[in-house]
């Protein structure tokens, strides 16, 4: 774990069991991440990729691998300074990103990682690339086919993730997320939804990657400006993934990502565990802090009881005593068409 802070090389490790033999595995994979809500690093379940064979050849072959299944559409890239230490985050008055965005056909960035390596090995600074979630088949047609574990989960969005040594800062997502590690080494520090406190979220809604980050820096944490990152960093765990290594994030968990070498390639798979009809949460979430967050401290209590009753609690909550097509958005689960109609009336009613 070279490149690690200190605390980040003390943190528990991610619970790990052998995948090597896939062909055994495989099968049971929904079975296994089912309602499971900690992380999990499946060692070694995908170290029969062609494209985790080439890069335990080479960064050269790895890059030759990917560069057949490229379709000639320039992809998203972020530069970074020397300076950031490979650090994605904002500017100093956060009015921008620290980083150079633009796009840039794949064959002119794998060059770019490779005059960086080569600057790196003279010992001279050079430029931290990174391009983030693109998606598989409108960039990289043909390679899910035999890279790729899309067909065992449901409906995911897969995506490629290829930089040097950028570092992720620490942000969540909704969906769950199966990550391969496919070229070079990289390591996820992990925390758990509930350590949101002491994690310093920055603005929501300006945000590199569209998702807001910590604003601590996890290799050089400042614990007089951020003092309850301490408490963080004790519930934290590490993911120190070779090629080959699965690590399956669950929804919501805080996640650093840091890359280790020349060349890192990660194949992401997203998914959700409720129909897509329901819409994102971040929406309620948004809604909320527009009506309820500015009301009294009372008020607030009310409406979080109700939000309890409705909505954290119900499975635990008293049902109704009603015929079941009277009981609407009652419902449990909701179904599509209650839950088109819900959404319709909250349309016409943010109208207003």
């Amino acid at each position: 774990m070279q490149g690690l802070a200190l605390w980040q090389q003390q943190a528990l490790a991610v619970e790990t069991i052998d995948a090597t033999d896939s062909a055994a595995l495989l099968p049971e994979l929904q079975n296994l991440l089912q309602n499971r809500t900690t992380p999990l690093i499946l060692k070694g379940l995908c170290l029969n990729w062609p494209l985790v064979q080439a890069g335990l050849v080479s960064d050269a072959a790895a890059a030759d691998y990917l560069l057949q299944f490229e379709q000639g559409e320039p992809v998203s890239v972020c530069q970074l300074a020397p300076e950031t230490q490979g650090r994605v985050f904002y500017n100093a008055d956060f009015s921008s990103f620290n980083y150079q965005a633009g796009k840039m056909p794949l064959p002119l960035l794998l060059k770019q990682l490779q005059q960086s390596a080569a600057l790196q090995a003279a010992g001279k600074p050079a430029s931290i690339w990174y391009m983030g979630s693109t998606e598989i088949e409108r960039w990289f047609s043909g390679l899910a086919a035999h890279n790729s574990l899309a067909h065992l989960l449901l409906q995911p969005l897969t995506s490629v993730w290829l930089g040097n040594q950028a570092r992720i800062p620490a942000h969540f997502d909704f969906p769950q997320n199966l990550a391969c590690n496919a070229v070079g080494h990289r390591t996820f520090t992990l925390l758990p939804p509930e350590q949101i406190e002491n994690l310093y979220p920055g603005p929501m809604e300006f945000a590199p990657g569209g998702q807001d980050i910590s604003l601590v820096d996890f290799l050089n944490p400042d614990l007089d400006q951020f003092p309850r990152f301490a408490k963080a960093q004790q519930a934290a765990s590490i993911a120190a993934l070779e090629p080959g290594d699965v690590l399956f994030i669950p929804s919501m968990w805080w996640h650093h990502v840091q890359g280790h070498d020349a060349l890192n390639i990660l194949v992401s798979h997203w998914w959700r565990d409720s129909p897509a009809y329901l819409g994102r949460p971040t929406n309620a979430l948004l809604h909320s802090m527009l009506s309820l967050r500015s009301l009294p401290k009372a008020q607030r209590q009310a409406w979080q009881a109700l939000f309890n009753y409705y909505i954290f609690e119900h499975d635990n909550a008293p049902e109704p005593d009603m015929p079941a097509a009277a009981k609407g958005m009652l419902q449990k689960p909701l179904d599509e068409l209650n839950a088109r109609q819900l959404r319709a009336d909250l349309q016409n009613k943010l109208k207003r």
